[in-house]
C-alpha cells in the first residue's frame, strides 16, 4: 500500500497548494478575510479549491477501501489519475470557468470507480464472511 499511501499524501500536498493559490489570489486581487466575493478571478480561485475539498471528501475513503479490498496498484493509478485531473481541473477554472469540464471529468471519473469498486469489496467481503 505504499504507492496508495503516496497518492494519498500528494493529493494532500496538492490540495494545499491550491490553499496557497487561493491565499495569494485574495492578496492580488485585494479580497480581503472573509469575504469570499467581490472579485471574479479570487472567486475562481476560491471555487476551485473548494470543488476540490468536496472531491477529496469522497475520494480519500474511496481510494482507501479499493485498495483494502481489491488492489492497491489499481487503486494508486486511479489516484494518480485523479490528482491530475484535479490539476488539470485548478488550472482551467482559474482561467475561465468555462474551462473546469475536462479536468473535473478526469478527476470523477476515477473517484466513481473507486467508490463504486470500494462498495464492491466491501459487500464482497461482508457476504463472504457471512
Amino acid at each position: 500500500m505504499p504507492y496508495v499511501h503516496l497518492v494519498i499524501a500528494l493529493a494532500l500536498v496538492e490540495f494545499l497548494a491550491f490553499g496557497f493559490g487561493v491565499g495569494s489570489a485574495r492578496k492580488r486581487c485585494q479580497v480581503g478575510a472573509p469575504a469570499t466575493t467581490g472579485n471574479a478571478e479570487f472567486e475562481r480561485y476560491f471555487r476551485a479549491q473548494a470543488n476540490t475539498l468536496e472531491q477529496l471528501v469522497v475520494f480519500l475513503p474511496s481510494i482507501w477501501l479499493f485498495a483494502h479490498y481489491l488492489n492497491a496498484y489499481v487503486a494508486a493509478a486511479l489516484g494518480a489519475l485523479f490528482i491530475i485531473g484535479r490539476a488539470v481541473y485548478f488550472l482551467g477554472y482559474v482561467k475561465a470557468a468555462e474551462g473546469r469540464h475536462v479536468g473535473f471529468m478526469l478527476g470523477a471519473i476515477p473517484t466513481v470507480i473507486l467508490l463504486v469498486g470500494a462498495l464492491y469489496g466491501v459487500l464482497h467481503a461482508l457476504i463472504a464472511n457471512g
